[in-house]
């Protein structure tokens, strides 16, 4: 299975923060994939970071939320076909919003997005 990944950087209105994932992740069927995903900002990390992924299958045009970060708490989208396969494995403090992907199947090729804020 090829997985692709697109960064993507979110601005705030004094700074931004840039996020880095790898450009291309391969698997086979059956075996896990961990999707690394850090950032780096210039300001102290908020307790009101969050972190979103995103899945948009290979072909599509819609693209939708898999996992999310919030509060100190991860949740797992109840919907779609990742929603018993997938683990938390990041951690905010270290700058780490990473995610691992269990019993890779071929419809999980596509392009995973991890959006990263910061607030303020």
């Amino acid at each position: 299975v090829l997985t692709g990944f697109c960064p993507l950087a979110g601005p705030s209105p004094t700074s931004s923060i840039h996020v880095y994932t790898q450009r291309e992740v391969y698997g086979t069927v059956g075996s896990r994939v961990t999707l690394s995903c850090s950032f780096w900002s210039s300001e102290w990390i908020s307790e009101d970071i969050s972190i979103t992924w995103h899945f948009q299958a290979e072909g599509s045009r819609d693209s939708t939320s898999i996992f999310h970060y919030a509060k100190g708490q991860p949740y797992i989208d109840d919907v779609g076909s990742f929603k018993e396969r997938m683990e938390w494995v990041g951690n905010p403090h270290r700058k780490d919003g990473s995610i691992v992907i269990h019993n890779l199947d071929y419809t999980d090729n596509g392009t995973f997005t991890c959006d990263v804020k910061n607030p303020p």
